[in-house]
Parts: structure tokens; C-alpha cells; sequence
């Protein structure tokens, strides 16, 4: 018997975002859609997730408003990005991010998060080291880190996030934000 999907007993809010963000793979999906990720193959290359769990989460995360889906003009594939109910998880995400390297990153973190202005560290509560400023999920750039290990045949998105990458800027395409 499939476990419920919600938590209709419970209540509290964080139960209510559980229905939203707990199943497996959602909040992998998320930080990939901070990482730029915008294509469903993408996605699924990446994350090696099936496609058939990948377009169910997909839908739930459109559905939730989470993410838009919009067609890219290129080609006609579909893509998603976070919305701005979809922006507020960062400091969820970047907290998941930073206890994990705290706690289980034996080679160092593979990725460490500098302010993409000063490019400053971020610290764990979101502020930058050099000027003490609260950093925004678009003001955050992705650089290589100790523990990142290069593969030998990586996915594009894991190419692309071995170079330093901003926030939210699409992982295909690079922009005036993103430093050459």
C-alpha cells in the first residue's frame, strides 16, 4: 500500500510544505532549478531520475506554484523556473547545502557560495563574509570547492556547474551576470 501524500491530521505548516517539497527527488530538483537547470532532460540527466518520477514532480511543483513551465522558443522545449514563491526556498536549500558540508563533506564542500559582487563567501546564514550584506538567491555565485571531483564523462550541467555559475541564470546560456 503507497504511503499518503499528505499530512491531513497534522496541524502545521511544515507538514503542509512537506506535501509540496517531501518526496523523494523534489528538493534535488529545486537546488538544480537555483542551479540554472531549466530543460526536463536536463534534469533527468543530471539527477538520473526517471523520467516518469521526473515529470510527476515536475507537474507537482508547477502545480504548487513552485515553478513556471514555459516554452523556450528554441526548439519549442518546455522549461521551468522557479517562481518567486519558488525563490523563497533558497535559505531552506542553501541551510540543507550547508549542513551537509558541515556534516558529511569528508573532502570539503563541492561547491562554496561567494556574493556575486564582492565575491565575498556566503556564510551559512546568508550573509557575505566581506561586505555584511544579506545575499539574495540571484546575488549568489556557485564556485568549485574542494570536495568537487570531476568526472570523467559528466552530464552538462555538471560541466557547466564546474565553472563558476550565478543563481538562477540558465545553465545552457550564458549571460552578461556570469563572469567569462
Amino acid at each position: 500500500m503507497p504511503l499518503p501524500k499528505d499530512y491531513e491530521n497534522q496541524r502545521c505548516s511544515l507538514a503542509r510544505s512537506l506535501e509540496i517539497l517531501g518526496e523523494r527527488w523534489t528538493l534535488l530538483i529545486v537546488r538544480d532549478a537555483f542551479y540554472g537547470v531549466r530543460r526536463f532532460s536536463d534534469f533527468a540527466d543530471h539527477l538520473g531520475i526517471p523520467r516518469s518520477v521526473l515529470a510527476a514532480r515536475l507537474d507537482g511543483l508547477v502545480a504548487s506554484e513552485v515553478l513556471a513551465k514555459a516554452s523556450s522558443g528554441d526548439r519549442g522545449y518546455a522549461e521551468y523556473e522557479l517562481t518567486d514563491r519558488g525563490q523563497q526556498l533558497w535559505p531552506v536549500i542553501y541551510g540543507l547545502i550547508c549542513w551537509g558540508d558541515e556534516n558529511l563533506a569528508a573532502d570539503g564542500p563541492p561547491r562554496l557560495f561567494e556574493h556575486a559582487r564582492d565575491g565575498g563567501r556566503v556564510q551559512p546564514d546568508g550573509v557575505c563574509s566581506a561586505c555584511g550584506e544579506r545575499v539574495q538567491a540571484p546575488d549568489f555565485q556557485a564556485v568549485p570547492g574542494p570536495g568537487l571531483r570531476p568526472l570523467s564523462d559528466p552530464d552538462p550541467v555538471t560541466a557547466a556547474l564546474s565553472q563558476p555559475h550565478r543563481l538562477l541564470d540558465d545553465i545552457r546560456r550564458p549571460s552578461a551576470s556570469q563572469p567569462r
